[in-house]
């Protein structure tokens, strides 16, 4: 793909991995356009793929009726050995649980969060200030109902399972394929609020903080922007408030049961096997939610809201709806700034291009571009024109119009920051790449212009 334009440049290719027929690869043309079909990429180097239909099993255990089908997928990096970038990959389910495997296809968390569909796994890299004190944060969206994972509580789990993987490895083999129950898990903290009011959502995410309600400036408390999208009201936003004390106890709970709580629980059922006709726990009853209150909504019926796209900092999301626009909506304001028309089955993701006119000199050879370097972009893949176009932000001019095949689509990392072999000075701008599902090629857009 890279010969038919100077735009694309191919890093990888899923052509001699024979896993992906397992999903569907290879058995008809334009296959990767299938909505059941799930892509989540890690860097250059991971591709996550999976389908919600019954197929061969490559996690262990697999999957029970009660847990319902894979609904959504996300990679989750986190800060690895010696201070290197790994990654584990987290699944969420029909039946509203999230489960947590390892590259290998291992168990290593279950819990559940809600009992409904999981439509979308978003994790989300912020940008530090004085108010946020993570970086990180994993948001779980249902039908009128969103969660917040806050990152160092994912990252304190995944760290703990990995550094223990080892004196667990004797126990793996007696109950590779045996179902695990979710008590034999910690439980790791989270904000559950119902953000339903104006209808049910096909998409949500947390656009960042905001300021608190006018009467409550002096509050310590925080407060988050939600926007979802949907079928009754296009756009709507709310206010969340975190409810500290909820977190605080959820937090203690997790540091006060033993880490090694699920190796104990795995001893306990090789040597005392219960009887499979067994009643099964029951499951756990959904936390309180905490408040939420509505903000804002647009509703323009027969208009439906699609799909949802945050940029890096969360202050703009693009809107895709079921009349082919896209709606670029300022999170902090809550006022559309752009539309674009014609563009049905669209797809978008925001990344950042090189537009500066004034390149370093060819003797500059050791210059490392900042983020000043780099501006905001949108890549729009538009696949009945066979067309990505990468417009300026925010309201600037259309920079590049790249073609590229039928039956592609566009995925982004799901993270940037997370490394430690890059130079604290260098920037790693964000990037798009495209992934063609018949040639199997997986190629990323340049971020230069000319």
């Amino acid at each position: 793909m890279a010969r038919r334009s100077h735009h694309l440049t191919e890093v990888a290719s899923i052509a001699g991995a024979g896993e992906v027929g397992e999903v569907g690869a290879g058995e008809r043309e334009g296959w990767l356009n299938d909505p059941s079909l799930l892509a989540s990429l890690h860097r250059r180097t991971s591709l996550a793929l999976a389908h919600s239909s019954p197929s061969a099993t490559v996690i262990r255990p697999r999957l029970s009726p009660s847990d319902g089908r894979i609904s959504a997928v996300e990679w989750l990096p986190f800060s690895g050995e010696e201070g290197g970038a790994a990654a584990a990959i987290v699944v969420g389910t029909s039946a509203g649980f999230l489960l947590v495997y390892s590259s290998d296809g291992d168990l290593i968390h279950k819990q559940s969060i809600y009992p409904e569909k999981i439509l979308r796994l978003r994790f989300q890299e912020r940008k530090r200030n004085f108010q946020d004190s993570g970086s990180e944060e994993l948001c779980v969206v249902f039908p009128g109902v969103i969660a917040r994972f806050d990152g160092s509580d994912i990252q304190n789990m995944l760290q703990r399972w990995f550094q223990e993987a080892g004196s667990r490895h004797w126990g793996t083999r007696f109950h590779q394929e045996e179902e695990e129950d979710e008590s034999s898990f910690g439980r790791i903290p989270f904000q559950l609020w119902n953000i339903s009011k104006f209808g049910s959502c096909a998409d949500a995410g947390i656009a960042g903080l905001m300021p608190p309600p006018l009467l409550e400036f002096q509050s310590t408390q925080r407060y988050y922007c939600a926007v979802t999208v949907g079928e009754d009201a296009v756009i709507s936003a709310y206010r969340l408030s975190e409810d500290r004390s909820r977190s605080l106890v959820g937090a203690i709970l997790s540091k006060v049961v033993p880490a090694t709580f699920s190796t104990i629980a795995s001893f306990s059922r090789i040597i005392w096997r219960s009887d499979q006709t067994a009643a099964k726990k029951a499951r756990p009853k959904p936390q309180p939610f905490a408040k939420a209150s509505p903000l804002t909504c647009l509703k323009d019926h027969p208009r439906k809201g699609d799909k949802l796209t945050l940029s890096p900092s969360g202050t703009l999301a693009a809107i895709t709806d079921s009349l082919g626009r896209i709606l670029l909506l300022d999170t902090q304001a809550l006022v559309v700034v752009r539309l674009w028309k014609g563009y049905r089955d669209a797809s978008c993701l925001f990344m950042e291009m090189l537009v500066r006119g004034d390149k370093p000199s060819s003797s500059s050879t050791n210059y490392e571009y900042t983020k000043s370097d780099y501006c905001l972009c949108l890549a729009i893949h538009a696949p009945r024109k066979g067309i990505i176009e990468i417009w300026k932000m925010r309201t600037g001019p259309r920079l590049l119009t790249i073609p590229c095949p039928k039956g592609c689509k566009i995925l982004q990392p799901s993270m940037r920051f997370l490394s430690s072999s890059s130079s604290p000075s260098s920037y790693t701008p964000l990037e798009v790449f495209l992934l063609n599902g018949d040639s199997g090629q997986l190629s990323v857009l340049s971020s230069h212009i000319g």
